[in-house]
């Protein structure tokens, strides 16, 4: 008897670990993604894109798909669906494991400021002009509209669309993982004076930071937000460790 895995994605981690189970005979497997990427990148288990209608509608889903271990394997700022996971596993009683990488600490050399908000890292920019890098999500630069004196080097995995409404912005659009050498020949080349980022952890987008490190430049940090205390693990070994000595379920081949 297979388990049906539920993995709520859209990281390197979810698709990694969605490799991982490919021809497992313990499990079948299935990954959603939110919809936000326009192309996302190739899955290699079956793949559900679009939201479920909040907590009750992923409940539903839960139930209706016979869905025996539902992870949580979203974006670490994802706080309203990983929220919303947390309250359907609990209503569709399934067991909830959330795949949550450490975040970057700090090190010597780093100028770090963190934040709360991304309105809080438009107000640390401050008043004297500045060239800056933005690696946020395309649905959070909105708010550097109110600090039209800066120069903007903005990265994406898709086109911003319209432009922000500043005078200086620069577009790119790539996906990571992104090599530290690269990300340093990319902060010299635009003369890059602060870096706005979220404190994603993990390697893939960690080149920036260390870039920054030996150039001495300024990482503003939006801090995480609070995540719903479920049970977690850090990395995709940790989850496949899990998986092989889960809880007890009727009929389970994990024991």
């Amino acid at each position: 008897m297979k388990h049906s895995i539920l993995i709520l994605g859209g990281t390197a981690e979810a698709r990694k670990l969605a490799e991982k189970l490919v021809g497992d005979p313990r499990f079948a497997t299935e990954l959603s993604l939110a919809g936000r990427t326009r192309a996302p990148a190739e899955q290699p288990v079956p793949v559900r894109v679009g939201g479920f209608g909040g907590v009750e509608g992923l409940a539903a889903y839960i139930r209706e798909k016979g869905i025996s271990i539902l992870i949580d394997a979203t974006h670490p700022y994802a706080a309203q669906i990983s929220r919303n996971a947390a309250e359907a596993s609990r209503l569709a009683d399934v067991p909830l494991i959330a795949l949550r990488r450490s975040p970057w600490q700090r090190q010597a050399g780093d100028r770090w400021t963190q934040v709360g908000s991304v309105g809080e890292a438009v107000e640390a920019l401050g008043s004297v002009p500045r060239t800056v890098f933005l690696t946020l999500g395309r649905q959070e630069l909105l708010p550097f509209e109110a600090a039209p004196r800066h120069h903007y080097l903005i990265r994406s995995v898709d086109p911003v669309e319209p432009p922000l409404n500043i005078p200086h912005a620069v577009y790119l659009t790539s996906r990571g993982p992104f090599a530290e050498a690269d990300e340093a020949r990319l902060l010299e080349e635009h003369a890059i004076e602060a870096i706005v980022a979220k404190n994603s952890g993990g390697p893939s987008s960690y080149g920036k930071i260390a870039a920054a490190r030996t150039f001495g430049i300024e990482v503003i940090l939006v801090r995480r937000p609070d995540l719903p205390d479920v049970p977690s693990v850090e990395t995709v070994e940790e989850m496949l460790a899990w998986l092989a000595h889960a809880p007890a379920l009727p009929g389970s081949p994990l024991k």
